[in-house]
């Protein structure tokens, strides 16, 4: 159900050729997002989304560098939708405006100004707190950054119901806020034996705090927001009923 929610109208359109395509980008430490798009009747309607994880190279880049490789990734994607047509880039940083301009810069950098200038587009300053769903694809913080391979996100869906992960170990224990307060505010339970504080800052790594959710980074490689026990059969009736 979610999945046919998720891929049809009016959450994804086919794209016009008539009018113009837009790109949302953003980047964060370790991820880069972006959403292809058209505004229809005034309002933005996605055609796709995108994202992968960064190379360990790519998570080295400057901030600038990191907004910029969003928006070559998204050109890259979406090429055949871009290459003979007219588009709009909205991304958080103004600075790429600075950088098309630049005269001196890294190797790099030029190889992408040149494969951008393939392209006619123009770029809009889109702070990120107006730009959610390219922010919402990128920010996710890696905690497991020698862990996860970069690779795309499955866009597959391997079960068409959603099931609950429980949690291995003490069901009694208050681990959901024993994490979340651990990465919301660095606090640590007191009175815990040294086998246990070492269990619990290996345990609480898979997890990382996105106010106001946790999440943990399971060892298939994908993110699961966690939820409270009180709420796990509301979820679980919603979604299947």
């Amino acid at each position: 159900m979610l999945k046919k929610k998720f891929t049809e109208a009016p959450i994804l359109i086919a794209s016009n050729w008539d009018l113009p395509f837009e790109l949302l980008c953003d980047a964060s430490d370790f991820a880069i997002g972006a959403v292809l798009g058209q505004h229809h009747e005034k309002h933005f309607r996605p055609i796709h989304y995108a994202s992968k994880t960064m190379t360990d190279a790519e998570s080295n880049y400057t901030t600038t560098e990191k907004e910029m490789l969003a928006v070559v990734y998204a050109f890259k994607k979406f090429r055949s939708y871009l290459i003979m047509n007219k588009s709009i880039v909205h991304t958080d940083h103004s600075a790429l405006k600075y950088l098309f301009a630049k005269k001196e810069a890294k190797a790099r950098l030029l190889r992408w100004v040149l494969l951008l200038k393939e392209f006619d587009f123009k770029v809009l300053d889109t702070k990120g707190t107006e730009n959610l769903a390219t922010d919402h694809l990128s920010r996710l913080e890696n905690l497991n950054e020698n862990v996860l391979d970069p690779k795309e996100i499955n866009e597959t869906f391997p079960l068409e119901t959603l099931s609950m992960v429980t949690f291995r170990g003490d069901s009694s224990a208050p681990w959901f806020a024993d994490f979340a307060n651990y990465h919301a505010g660095n606090f640590i339970v007191k009175g815990m034996t040294s086998q246990q504080n070492n269990k619990f800052l290996k345990d609480v790594k898979h997890y990382f705090w996105d106010d106001p959710f946790l999440f943990k980074i399971c060892a298939d490689q994908v993110i699961r927001r966690c939820v409270h026990d009180k709420e796990v059969l509301n979820i679980l009736k919603a979604c299947h009923n």
